[in-house]
């Protein structure tokens, strides 16, 4: 098949090099965000341009001359690889066989941007990926293919994206594109009776009342680790919390009930954060018994003050 690879960042680049490695099909053209002043090159239109193949990065999908290209591909399929910019009908339909787009959640669970941090944030224990037929409706289309996940209860962001839900993607476009080799590719419509949606995960989401039951204050802790990051304050300044286990304990919330080498515990509600990692205002991240030293953070300071 003639394909064209559509995407950005890591999982663009991974996806490419892996149809690359096949070597089944040939990438006639790679499609990815404009460029961003003072940000660094894309990593898909670098492994695009290091593999010498064309690389577009239109502002739109719905002009004419950005229609007009996509049509002279004469491509057979659009593997869409982590996008953020609206695709149109017209566009996505260029291709023979239109296009398929990667989703990190079990649709039509999680729809929307943050789809990785909210089932953790919300105690799932179970998460995963979908590959479906992309429509004007977000993350609304039919089904191709889904593989599920497991959440571990002390898994982080990171470890459910990158130790998880990426390999095991980028693994499934060789299934994707056999799928759609064999002429008959699977269409399942979503039950929408079944459709959740949130919006981006952002900082104000991350705030960490320490009232909260200690496994919602910890679900949140991991489910922002490395993104946005779980806060607090300390006396007035802002401390991001990262690398965190849950254990029993009762007190006042809020309250730092030890340091040592181990770590700082928090009372939260009903149980304990013990914080290894954080970060505070206008540092790179360090482990939480040194922030408490330079501090002069010891048992009986409150957070969230």
């Amino acid at each position: 098949m003639k394909l064209i690879v559509m995407g950005q960042q890591a999982f663009g680049k991974a996806a490419l090099e892996r149809l690359l490695e096949l070597g089944r099909d040939e990438v006639v053209a790679v499609y990815c965000a404009p460029d961003k002043e003072g940000r660094p090159v894309d990593p898909l239109k670098e492994a695009a341009l290091a593999a010498g193949l064309p690389v577009i990065q239109p502002s739109n999908f719905s002009d004419y001359e950005t229609l007009e290209l996509l049509g002279s591909h004469n491509a057979d399929l659009m593997i869409m690889a982590y996008v953020t910019l609206f695709v149109p009908e017209a566009a996505r339909n260029s291709p023979l066989m239109g296009s398929i787009c990667f989703h990190p959640s079990l649709l039509p669970l999680h729809r929307g941007p943050s789809s990785i941090n909210w089932p953790i944030i919300g105690g799932s224990t179970k998460s995963g990926f979908s590959w479906f037929y992309p429509t004007d409706g977000l993350d609304e289309g039919d089904l191709l293919l889904q593989k599920e996940c497991d959440i571990g209860p002390d898994d982080t962001l990171g470890d459910v994206y990158f130790k998880k839900i990426f390999p095991s993607a980028i693994a499934s476009v060789d299934e994707v594109c056999d799928l759609f080799r064999s002429g008959k590719p699977p269409r399942t419509e979503q039950d929408d009776s079944k459709a959740t949606y949130e919006s981006w995960c952002r900082k104000k989401d991350a705030w960490i009342d320490w009232s909260n039951p200690v496994a919602d204050v910890y679900n949140l802790i991991r489910g922002t680790n490395p993104q946005p990051g779980a806060w607090t304050t300390s006396g007035g300044d802002e401390l991001k919390i990262y690398d965190s286990r849950k254990i029993d304990g009762q007190g006042k919330p809020g309250e730092i009930i030890s340091v040592s080498d181990d770590g700082v515990e928090i009372q939260a509600g009903g149980g304990r954060i013990l914080v290894k990692r954080v970060r505070p205002s206008g540092s790179g991240k360090i482990p939480a018994a040194e922030w408490a030293t330079a501090k002069r953070i010891s048992a009986g300071s409150v957070l969230g003050d």
